[in-house]
């Protein structure tokens, strides 16, 4: 993949964030970014991908590595509210920011394609992205990637200066 700046997020409502609100790629400039865009009901999230960042999250929390997850939703709408994913979230231990993936206008179900995941051009969920520390997007990959490549590919992003 080339190195090219990732697009920022457009998040209209955060989870575990704290007070100040969630975090944005500005904001996380200086730190390498594990994006983990899900969907709660996507049996390949629940079995691999949410386990996965939960992995990450623990194995790199010495680290700058900043593990963000996007609750990014593209069918079932009515199914996945934010009601439904802060009951997911606490369920499944996540304690690291998540965002909701924005819709354009305010039905969903007008426009199903969240803009994150257009500005991104994913293909589906789940989709991982690694940002390095200049905001550039070093790796998108839909579906699964082993944890060792995975790791390795953290590793050597937090080693760049």
């Amino acid at each position: 993949m080339p190195d090219v700046d990732a697009p920022e997020w457009s998040v209209s409502r955060w989870f575990n964030a704290g007070a100040d609100g969630g975090p944005s790629l500005r904001s996380l400039r200086g730190r390498v970014v594990f994006l983990h865009a899900f969907q709660m009901l996507c049996p390949a999230c629940v079995q691999h991908a949410v386990p996965q960042s939960l992995k990450v999250a623990a194995a790199f929390a010495d680290t700058d590595l900043a593990v963000v997850g996007l609750h990014t939703v593209f069918e079932h709408h009515h199914a996945m509210g934010p009601e439904a994913l802060a009951v997911y979230l606490h369920e499944n231990r996540i304690g690291y920011p998540v965002g909701v993936d924005a819709h354009r206008g305010d039905d969903p179900a007008a426009h199903p394609l969240p803009l994150t995941m257009q500005a991104y051009a994913m293909q589906g969920t789940p989709t991982l992205c690694l940002v390095d520390r200049r905001g550039r997007l070093r790796l998108q990959r839909f579906g699964l990637l082993d944890d060792l490549r995975l790791g390795a590919q953290i590793a050597s992003l937090l080693a760049e200066p």
